[in-house]
């Protein structure tokens, strides 16, 4: 069984959109635009666009 430090260091592979948004404050064009530029890694499941969490951090990571 995982203990709760362990737990915490839990980081998602990928989020949705709209989770994007949440979590870095810019808007759902300046996210789709970032996607269309490459600076944003994403996967397709069926019609869901889930994007990759580390490019997310390597986004915001100066």
């Amino acid at each position: 069984m995982m203990d709760h430090m362990a737990e915490q260091a839990l980081q998602p592979l990928t989020v949705r959109v709209a989770t994007a948004v949440r979590i870095t404050g810019l808007s759902r064009s300046r996210i789709y635009e970032l996607i269309q530029s490459g600076d944003l890694e994403t996967i397709k499941v069926g019609r869901a666009t889930l994007i990759q969490f580390q490019s997310l951090r390597k986004l915001t990571q100066t």
